[in-house]
């Protein structure tokens, strides 16, 4: 649902080692750099921009999506060896459903970030194929005009 996302950071360069060590878990990357910008996201296309300034945008939750549960688990050791503080450690959350499987840190500047998963053990299930439309019956060109009943509703023959 959202293309992207832009947080300005105090220190670009520093947010940019902690968010490549703790995001490469999950397949992201830097994929775009500009001076005191960068993008990140999976190699078609960033989706999650950092941007150097003075104010820090207010902390807001982000969440990252995950493939499988081992990934939220390498997320949240990546996110704190590079110098997140924990703020819930990787396991279900059956409270948002039965498979919600998420790991949550604060950021450098503060923002409570998370990994998620929402599959259930062994990751994404394998689609089911899809199921054939079922064809109408031709219509015949000309209808019987519906025959009115007393009272003024028609009524199908």
């Amino acid at each position: 649902m959202i293309d992207h996302l832009t947080w300005t950071v105090r220190d670009v360069a520093r947010s940019k080692a902690f968010y490549t060590a703790a995001l490469a878990p999950l397949g992201y990357g830097v994929v775009m750099e500009f001076e005191g910008m960068l993008g990140i996201g999976p190699p078609e296309k960033p989706f999650f921009w950092l941007k150097q300034g003075d104010q820090p945008t207010t902390p807001m939750h982000l969440a990252f999506r995950a493939s499988d549960r081992g990934s939220v688990d390498a997320f949240h050791a990546a996110a704190l060896a590079a110098g997140a503080q924990d703020n819930g450690r990787p396991g279900l959350r059956p409270d948002y459903h039965p498979n919600y499987y998420g790991a949550f840190v604060f950021d450098l500047d503060g923002h409570p970030i998370e990994a998620v998963c929402h599959y259930p053990p062994g990751g994404k299930p394998k689609a089911k194929p899809a199921a054939r439309a079922r064809k109408r019956p031709a219509r015949p060109a000309a209808r019987k005009k519906a025959a009115r009943k007393p009272g003024g509703r028609a009524r199908r023959r």
